[in-house]
């Protein structure tokens, strides 16, 4: 069966303090409908304005993803949204009263930790993958950074750290499935080296930090630091000086790690949640060399430059591929015979999806009255073909197909495109659009000659049982 859409079971609610804002945030994260994917709502602003979750409206990368338009900006986004794509949930509604997702630890276990105790339950409606055909390759040479995206069955990710650091060294993490997650990747924490902290805390930045909430890399000197800096540091920790342990190279505190390699999972989380920027699931390898929110952000702007690419493009059909179900396959499928079966072979199909080949000759019965000296094949035999190619999708799931049949019920934003004429090969695309309920199932058609689309349409059909106790009989008898 086709893989259906996620949301939550139910609503929960996390309240913490924002890394960089410092303020308190209570979020509540709902179900939501099918193909919302995630949008954050801002409660404590008049007319509680929305905003997907979406690269186009990203208009900050500083320390973190934020979000935002002229009503409203979200600060921090890509632990939550990590722990939402990393759990499989595709629609979720994010209320939240303050401008920034809370740290809380620093990681996405807390986020996890709340999703599990909710649930997940499976949404009517098919899940829709981005699926990587051929390489994508990134680059941006003035931060070192090499992003490539490559086909692959599951959405696997491979990042590589280096920062020239005694202390970090050069840490590689792998995810091979997206499974893995939870418990390779979700309470992996975000770190930062002090002498960047420093940075951030002489310009009035990490107004939430804490030694409990990010793990602090020292790689330089601590015994040159002035007591100045010190007092900085401990007021931006809300610690006494006398509680930061700040000496030699290590760090911070002595937090434990989860990983040796945890500083480079926490990177591969960040790109978790910043390509889940891009609207749909990813089927695809991406791998990533010293990546960073800036660069995961421009790459998933060329992820969806690509996905709107491919949805303007016409798809490109193989026609001489061997037939998945030939003439003889299909006539014992369809009722339908000479001279109004009008699908020839199958080349392609899956779950959700069926691409069926019509031939179109002078030898048509049609074209005699239809137009004498100018033959044109009507349009609404077009949606014919088309109906016949989804009805073998349909009944190719059935034990028994011969005992049912599949009845137009309604079409809908019908177009043609252009004149099919004898000579042309019709090749018909169906997809469903919705699952079956109560016998009825809705696809999307769309007919194409020389991959040029030529006609399309929203098609819906009612599958029943057989009355007609002679088809049977002859499928037996034959």
């Amino acid at each position: 069966m086709a893989e259906k859409q996620k949301t939550l079971k139910s609503s929960f609610t996390i309240e913490g303090v924002g890394l960089h804002t410092g303020k308190i945030t209570k979020l509540t994260v709902h179900p939501a409908e099918p193909n919302t994917w995630y949008v954050f709502k801002r409660m404590d602003i008049e007319n509680q304005p929305s905003i997907k979750a979406d690269v186009d409206n990203v208009i900050s990368t500083q320390r973190g993803t934020t979000l935002g338009n002229d009503k409203m900006q979200v600060h921090t986004t890509e632990h939550l949204l990590a722990a939402l794509y990393g759990m499989g949930v595709d629609n979720a509604l994010i209320e939240l009263d303050g401008p920034e997702i809370p740290i809380l630890d620093g990681s996405s276990s807390y986020f996890i930790d709340a999703i599990e105790s909710v649930g997940i339950q499976e949404q009517d409606a098919v899940k829709e993958y981005f699926v990587l055909k051929d390489n994508l390759a990134f680059e941006d040479p003035e931060r070192e950074v090499e992003m490539l995206a490559v086909p692959s069955d599951e959405y696997r990710i491979t990042v590589m750290v280096d920062y020239r650091s005694p202390l970090l060294g050069t840490q590689h993490a792998s995810m091979y499935k997206l499974t893995e997650f939870k418990d390779e990747f979700s309470r992996c924490r975000t770190f930062v080296f002090l002498r960047e902290l420093m940075q951030l805390v002489n310009n009035g930045l990490v107004k939430g930090g804490d030694a409990d909430n990010a793990i602090v890399m020292v790689d330089t000197d601590t015994s040159l630091m002035s007591e100045d800096d010190k007092d900085k540091l401990a007021s931006a920790f809300n610690r006494d000086k006398s509680e930061l342990d700040i000496v030699g190279i290590g760090i911070l505190n002595n937090v434990k790690l989860h990983f040796p390699n945890e500083p480079a999972r926490h990177k591969l989380l960040d790109i978790v949640g910043d390509l889940a920027l891009i609207g749909k699931p990813i089927q695809g390898h991406i791998l990533a060399a010293r990546p960073g929110h800036t660069t995961n952000i421009a790459f998933g702007k060329m992820i969806k430059d690509l996905i709107k690419k491919e949805a303007k493009a016409s798809p490109k059909f193989d026609v001489n591929a061997d037939a998945i179900y030939g003439i003889t396959e299909i006539s014992e499928m369809l009722p339908h015979r000479y001279p109004f079966l009008l699908v020839d072979k199958i080349i392609e199909m899956s779950e959700t999806h069926v691409v069926g080949v019509k031939n179109v000759t002078m030898n048509e019965e049609f074209f005699q009255g239809h137009f004498p000296g100018n033959p044109v094949m009507p349009g609404v035999l077009q949606i014919e073909a088309m109906a016949q190619t989804g009805g073998i999708l349909t009944l190719s799931g059935i034990e028994d197909p011969w005992n049912y049949e599949t009845l137009f019920v309604k079409i809908d934003k019908v177009k043609f495109k252009r004149k099919v004429v004898p000579g042309d090969t019709l090749v018909f695309r169906l997809e469903i659009t919705a699952p079956a309920r109560r016998g009825l199932i809705t696809m999307k058609g769309e007919a194409f000659v020389r991959n040029q689309l030529v006609s399309e349409g929203e098609l819906m059909a009612q599958i029943i049982k057989v009355r007609n106790d002679e088809r049977v009989e002859s499928k037996h008898s034959s």
